[in-house]
């Protein structure tokens, strides 16, 4: 199981905290830091079952100020949150090939 994290986010804290007290081991990428590659978001996107722009936290200001009301490809959309992790919504929990958003946290629970 993997988890795009970031630990200022409570709801991934809580997803986190969710995946540990269940006992199920867990590889932390910490998606600020450790951005995921164009490829990377696009096999994400694929196990949710999303298109990239449902992916995106439209409430950032990084988007309101450069992104909104904007017509962009899929593979367009995946290379800003390449170049804006900060745009990427989270946490993103993955198990094989299923994928859930933690919001929220509970939601994690159908991976385990």
């Amino acid at each position: 199981m993997k988890i795009y994290h970031n630990t200022r986010c409570r709801k991934s804290r809580e997803t986190l905290g969710i995946i540990r007290d269940s006992g199920a081991e867990v590889e932390i990428v910490e998606y600020l830091r450790d951005t995921p590659t164009v490829d990377e978001l696009g096999e994400i996107v694929k196990k949710l079952g999303i298109s990239p722009l449902d992916l995106i936290r439209k409430n950032e200001s990084v988007f309101k100020e450069n992104f909104k009301g904007q017509d962009h490809t899929d593979a367009e959309w995946l290379q800003i949150m390449a170049d804006n992790p900060i745009l990427i919504e989270r946490p993103i929990v993955i198990k094989d090939n299923k994928a859930v958003i933690g919001r929220p946290p509970e939601k994690v629970r159908e991976l385990l």
